[in-house]
């Protein structure tokens, strides 16, 4: 049976209060209404959890996640990239949060391997077109594909096509949504840059079959990235199912990859292909903020997704558990992994899936 296995993460947003503890903190000015500059959120993560060492290395931040990466078998590594890459470009006008990394940090990306970087998100433009040609040149730079934004429509909304050894490759569709704060205006136009937007329609899922269509091979997994919903709660919006299904059905796609919570959501697998509804945050500088503890923004997830690619089913699912503590990603503790086991139990009750502990790690069970 051909396996292919896939790292898959949800939001990586290594600007602001990230940016400042690596080795070239940019201008820290912020526009926000009640933090005027990124290194406010330093000093709040600090308050809660102790010290947080400066000028680290661009490894500081993946912590664990680095080894557990390297000890897995897979080929292919993909986040969605939730920040701008730019010392240059103006604050997008009347946005109230604007994240942007120095490109002289990028090296945190290259550190881990990513292979693509998804950028059909509400950050990638708040410093306007200046600062996405900057983020595009920058994750390329880190050896890194991008895919969901470019300098017009076409790039936007271009797959990217990742290649490794013996041929395997993997397909990348990228896309966001109003829902999870883009602004209309970001839409990528022919003569314009910005981001690939849907509208979750059946005109859209046409549109992305055909896309698929014109590169995939025999033995491609597709994945489609999608930003999309709010920030917290655990509810899958019956619009999201009902597009992730109709990807799988008449679109080709084998993986569905979202993301714009702040949490991790329930899992779906429908018809042998993972859905990932809500892939939670990844890297943030939010330990410090406080007001939604309910949903333990502090736990995160590794996604390693296993596939048979003869007949693009899911074989395997992991889910390794993390925390950030003091910007740095950490294996989570027994009652961790315990909570987010109750967590995903409950969530996946009504979407067929199950999880238990296999030593470190959760694994999904699905009908």
């Amino acid at each position: 049976m051909p396996e292919l296995e896939l790292f898959l993460s949800g939001d990586v947003m290594t600007g602001r209060g990230i940016d400042q503890i690596l080795r070239h903190p940019g201008d820290p000015t912020l526009y926000e209404g009640w933090a005027r500059s990124a290194v406010d959120y330093v000093d709040l993560a600090e308050e809660r959890g102790g010290p947080i060492p400066r000028a680290v290395d661009p490894s500081y931040i993946w912590g664990d996640a680095l080894e557990i990466l390297e000890e897995s078998s897979a080929s292919f590594r993909i986040i969605n990239l939730e920040t701008a890459i730019t010392d240059d470009g103006e604050p997008w006008p009347g946005k109230g949060i604007h994240y942007r990394m120095n490109p002289d940090n990028a090296g945190c990306i290259s550190v881990a391997k990513v292979d693509c970087c998804t950028l059909a998100n509400n950050h990638v433009l708040d410093w306007s077109y200046r600062g996405l040609e900057q983020t595009v040149s920058s994750v390329r730079g880190a050896e890194a594909m991008v895919a969901g934004a470019g300098l017009d429509s076409f790039t936007a909304e271009e797959p990217a096509v990742l290649v490794a050894g013996e041929g395997r490759r993997v397909v990348v569709v990228a896309l966001g949504t109003l829902s999870s704060g883009i602004e209309p205006s970001w839409r990528a136009l022919p003569d314009r840059p910005g981001v690939a937007l849907t509208s979750l329609s059946s005109s859209d899922v046409d549109t992305v079959a055909g896309r698929v269509a014109g590169v995939t091979r025999p033995g491609d997994v597709v994945v489609a990235s999608i930003h999309w919903g709010p920030n917290w709660g655990f509810r899958v919006p019956v619009s999201h199912q009902i597009f992730a299904h109709d990807l799988i059905d008449r679109a080709g796609v084998h993986i569905v990859h979202g993301h714009s919570s702040h949490h991790p959501m329930g899992i779906e697998v429908y018809r042998g292909r993972p859905i990932l509804y809500g892939c939670g945050d990844l890297i943030n500088d939010y330990e410090g903020i406080s007001g939604h503890e309910a949903y333990r923004p502090d736990l995160r997830f590794l996604y390693l997704v296993e596939m048979d690619t003869g007949s693009g089913r899911l074989i395997r699912l992991e889910l390794v558990p993390m925390l950030i503590h003091r910007f740095q990603l950490g294996m989570a503790a027994l009652e961790g992994r315990h909570w987010l086991m109750e967590m995903l139990n409950r969530e996946g009750e009504r979407l067929g899936t199950s999880v238990e502990l296999s030593g470190d790690s959760l694994l999904v069970r699905w009908r």
